[in-house]
């Protein structure tokens, strides 16, 4: 069965009035997204090892294999974006009590936490992701991944919240203001209520 591109869970233009415009949305989810599955529906035609495995199982499988690097980038990738999309919300930035208190409990302050995720992002070199995990131990932590990484192999914990600070997110909104958009994205995107529910 072929993976597919996950349709949005708003519309392309919902989140243009909080500082993510509608070409940027079906450039970022419609081009770059889909082109990820579609090469990642290539490979698992050709490679009988991948068929039959969950995006999950995958992503674990091409990890750290150089035969596979190609593999393991498109459907990181993949599975990245799938999480950035339920990630956002065009009512964003409300942060609900139950995360607010496990936050303030973890970090300090919900200032804290915005400080380290905001850390997170505008010191990831080149392309990658910021990430809200859950760890282990069950403590909420930030952390960062390079390129198509993802804690799901890095065993730092379930993932909660994710943004993406490949430039494609943000260059058609904030050109290269990569701190700037960070801070709209954790005051007016993030869909922390989504973030609650994976608490658990």
């Amino acid at each position: 069965m072929a993976f597919e591109l996950p349709t949005l869970p708003y519309s392309s233009n919902a989140l243009a009035a909080v500082g993510m415009c509608q070409e940027t949305l079906e450039l970022h989810h419609g081009k770059h997204h889909n082109a990820y599955v579609t090469t990642l529906n290539g490979f698992v035609e050709k490679m009988p090892e991948l068929q039959g495995k969950s995006l999950e199982d995958i992503v674990k499988f091409a990890h750290n294999k150089p035969e596979l690097t190609a593999v393991f980038n498109n459907a990181g990738q993949h599975l990245n974006h799938s999480q950035f999309w339920l990630s956002m919300s065009p009512t964003g930035g409300k942060m609900p009590g139950k995360l607010e208190a496990k936050i303030v409990e973890d970090f300090g302050s919900v200032a804290a936490f915005k400080d380290a995720f905001k850390t997170a992002g505008a010191t990831q070199f080149g392309s990658g992701w910021a990430w809200l995990v859950l760890s282990p131990e069950g403590k909420l932590k930030v952390t960062k991944t390079p390129n198509a990484s993802t804690p799901l192999v890095t065993g730092e914990g379930k993932v909660l919240l994710v943004y993406d600070v490949w430039e494609h997110a943000y260059y058609v909104d904030f050109r290269n203001r990569r701190p700037d958009y960070i801070t709209n994205w954790l005051d007016k995107i993030a869909n922390y209520e989504y973030a609650e529910a994976q608490l658990g």
